[in-house]
């Protein structure tokens, strides 16, 4: 590698990225940065793919050897006075060594390394090597060392400071790899550069303050230069100071802004903010910039008649969050381009989502992620990295957490998507209801972590914002961390051990994780899965069911509403229902509640291999059935028909601006297409609002007959509540028509048309079984006798009626 001549005293930077090797039993293999061990012993077919069939058990040697990264860095050939060696990412604990002598050493994935090299390359070239240590011997040992601790999965991932799901979790795969997973370069200066930069984003009416405050390190040379710090904001004049120690606050205002708003509410308009280092002579030292979006937010948790609250309030509007967590879309990050982030959080946006958690095993995502949140309006809740086990307060592990705390603080803080800081997920809530407390005898367990150093940490690094201890949390030690009435809650009995109707009991003041499991799209399990004859339990399936007796979970929770079927078809069908009916009845039921309930936040968005999992995205990027459901449940207008003190009402929820004033259709039916009730009632909502109507007694099914349901209609909005289980209900034998015809709006476009003669509740048009590239226009759908619907499929180069009547399932 060749570095270039750079004369002026700006800083320059030199990417490390070309011609690194990996070094594997003697053998050098191409390597490529950013990257990780398993993707580049894949690139050279040294191992299968992971993710297909049981490929997972053959590559589990690959996280448990130690890897070394080598590559020949060129002359030191620039003027400034000083070079680093920058790190983004390593992951994790890696020796550094720099023409054969230790430069350093890593501990932490979330963090980013500086390491001075000015003196150290030579004129021939100097070589670099990064060594990694497998991740389960670095922390295995330093379990060894501090003593061990409880956790809710078996393996070490409270020792080390990694992305804790690389280890494998209820829906992921064990695979922790090593690499250099984020850039490196070389980087060049004079005098002095920018360090830290931390902009205090603030909206007074129409007038917009960016609060610059920023650090800088210097050269010895610089230590006593005088330097000028400039921020200009929306490219307006430039605001200046003089900087004579190591750290400046530069307060620039904006007048006439535009306020940001979440998806739905507003516009999401971000201005350029600029900051530049000048020496005394005005030349340019070092520059920093980033987008910044004007508004407010704040957390209310004030007590009430029903408890603590959690609600958002954005620009002083309150809001029924409408969420999704969201886990690393790659069990191999580096994996995850720009666009892939915005593939999957466009897929949020057009299911309705406004806000996604960040959940805490796994990573602080790129810069990429979040800039895609602010442009689309999804506000982030992010979790810091702690999750389902104690973590030790004591050094080495303490300094670490508290560098990747501020250095993510800081990093994240521009974004106005931002909206809360969460200290960890699930620790608060398992500490207590496992008894951990009893088994520890004393031993730290993180709530140091979680009360004290992490809020100090956001108090002082990003005021503006909102934390919150963990998730579940119910705002103190008086109350149960997961009580309902009290903040955040995570309602996990009902998938583990209950049934979904289960979610009726209860109003929750804020839902920020639930969910039911179905497996993946047919096309993406035949991908994972080839050659196998697939079945629920044979090998390849459950191989890719990861959550303990998840398959049984299933079968129990579909036995509740459907018989289970033997053949494997029907069973992937009703599991998608089943799925998509539990998230229903959780979110219409909350949301019937607001203001009580102030949101409900679905586990989870996506998944980051082929696997059963309570994802609304599967794998290989197909949509379940969850995912159109999530796009009905998540409208700013939603009917349901939800029961109260043992009678049917009638709720519309209205979470547009404008009021909703309407008039819905009830028909009280049978299951053979009798009509036995007809009428009309009037609904008014008003804006932000929920309207509630019992309705009338005339429409009201008879739960003894097994046969009788109610259907509203409202502006294309349609409810349907059936009194009775699924398996005690009546249906008749679904007949239908199916037909198809070529679309007009794409060349690969067919119309399937789906005439219904009978009732067919819940039906399904699958479309990847018609083509794996095929893809449809929506989800589960009902149809009274004598109405038609029109499915758009795309990706289906071949139309054909009989296949597409083949793709088609409906309840029976």
């Amino acid at each position: 590698m060749t570095i270039t001549d750079d004369t002026t005293r700006a800083r320059t930077s030199v990417p490390l990225d070309q011609g690194w090797t990996l070094r594997h039993e003697g053998e050098d293999i191409p390597a490529r940065v950013p990257g990780c061990v398993h993707t580049d012993l894949l690139a050279a077919r040294r191992i299968p793919d992971p993710f297909l069939g049981r490929n997972e058990l053959d590559v589990d040697w690959v996280g448990r050897a130690d890897w070394r990264y080598d590559i020949v860095v060129g002359a030191r050939d620039t003027s400034h006075e000083r070079t680093d060696l920058v790190f983004e990412g390593l992951d994790t604990v890696a020796e550094i060594l720099l023409g054969g002598e230790i430069l350093g050493n890593t501990a932490n994935m979330h963090r980013s390394y500086r390491f001075d090299v000015t003196d150290r390359l030579g004129e021939a070239g100097t070589p670099l090597s990064v060594c990694f240590t497998s991740a389960y011997a670095a922390a295995a040992g330093l379990r060894t060392r501090m003593g061990a601790r409880e956790e809710a999965y078996p393996h070490p991932s409270s020792f080390i400071r990694k992305m804790a799901c690389a280890f494998g979790w209820d829906w992921g795969p064990a695979l922790p790899t090593a690499g250099i997973w984020k850039p490196a370069r070389l980087e060049h200066w004079s005098t002095a550069r920018l360090d830290r930069v931390r902009p205090l984003v603030t909206v007074d009416g129409t007038t917009g303050r960016v609060e610059v405050r920023l650090d800088v390190a210097r050269t010895a040379s610089g230590a006593a230069a005088a330097l000028t710090a400039e921020v200009r904001v929306a490219g307006g004049h430039p605001v200046s100071v003089p900087l004579g120690g190591d750290s400046a606050t530069v307060v620039a205002e904006v007048p006439d802004v535009s306020l940001w708003w979440p998806r739905g509410y507003g516009e999401q308009p971000l201005y350029a903010c600029e900051v530049t280092l000048r020496d005394q002579d005005g030349a340019v030292l070092d520059t920093w910039s980033r987008r910044v979006g004007f508004r407010t937010v704040v957390l209310d948790t004030t007590a009430d008649e029903h408890g603590t609250g959690f609600t958002f309030v954005v620009n002083g509007e309150r809001v029924f969050s409408r969420g999704v967590n969201w886990i690393p879309d790659d069990v191999f990050p580096s994996r995850v381009t720009p666009e892939r982030y915005r593939e999957r959080l466009t897929q949020a946006a057009e299911a309705g989502v406004d806000l996604v958690r960040v959940w805490g095993g796994g990573i602080f995502e790129r810069d990429d992620f979040y800039d895609v949140c602010d442009e689309l309006g999804l506000m982030v809740w992010q979790d810091f990295l702690f999750a389902c086990a104690t973590y030790p307060e004591e050094q080495p592990l303490r300094s670490e957490v508290e560098a990747e705390a501020r250095e993510n603080v800081a990093r994240l803080m521009p974004h106005p998507s931002l909206v809360l800081w969460n200290g960890n997920n699930e620790n608060l809530w398992v500490y207590r209801m496992w008894n951990w407390e009893e088994q520890l005898a004393g031993d730290s367990w993180g709530e140091g972590y979680y009360l004290a150093l992490l809020p100090r940490v956001v108090a002082e690094t990003d005021p503006t914002r909102a934390y919150w201890a963990g998730s579940p949390w119910s705002g103190s030690w008086e109350h149960a961390p997961e009580d309902p009435a009290h903040g955040c809650t995570h309602l996990w009995d009902v998938w583990n051990t209950t049934d979904y109707t289960d979610y009726l009991d209860s109003v929750p003041r804020f839902v920020s994780e639930f969910g039911w499991q179905a497996p993946p799209a047919y096309a993406t399990l035949r991908r994972a899965l080839a050659g196998e004859e697939l079945a629920p339990g044979s090998p390849g399936v459950l191989h890719h069911q990861k959550a303990e007796d998840g398959n049984g979970k299933l079968e129990r929770g579909l036995a509740r509403h459907f018989d289970v079927p033997d053949d494997f078809d029907r069973w992937h069908y009703l599991m998608q229902v089943n799925q998509a009916r539990a998230v229903a009845t959780g979110v219409e039921h909350w949301r019937s509640h607001w203001p009580v309930c102030a949101g409900a936040v679905v586990w989870q968005l996506n998944d980051c291999w082929p696997v059963t999992s309570w994802s609304a995205v599967d794998g290989d990027g197909r949509l379940k059935p969850l995912w159109y459901e999530l796009r009905r449940l998540y409208a700013d207008r939603l009917l349901s028909v939800q029961v109260r003190d043992g009678r049917p009402v009638l709720c519309a929820v209205n979470q547009a601006a404008a009021e909703w004033r309407t008039e819905v259709r009830l028909r009280r039916m049978s299951a053979d297409g009798t009509v036995l009730a007809d009428g009309v009632l009037p609904l008014v909502a008003g804006r932000r609002a929920v309207a509630a109507v019992p309705v009338p007694e005339r429409f009201v099914p008879d739960r003894t007959s097994g046969r009788e349901y109610l259907v509203a209609d409202a502006q294309g909005l349609r409810a349907l509540h059936v009194p009775v289980r699924d398996k005690e209900f009546a249906y008749p034998v679904p007949e239908y028509d199916v037909s198809v015809s070529p679309g007009e709006e794409a060349k690969d476009e067919v119309l399937v048309a789906i005439h219904a003669h009978t009732l067919l509740r819940d039906a399904l048009l699958q479309a990847d079984r018609i083509a794996p590239t095929a893809t449809a226009d929506r989800g589960l759908f009902t149809l009274l006798p004598g109405e038609s619907l029109t499915v758009r499929v795309r990706g289906w180069a071949a139309p054909d009626a009989a296949r597409a009547g083949k793709a088609l399932f409906v309840l029976r």
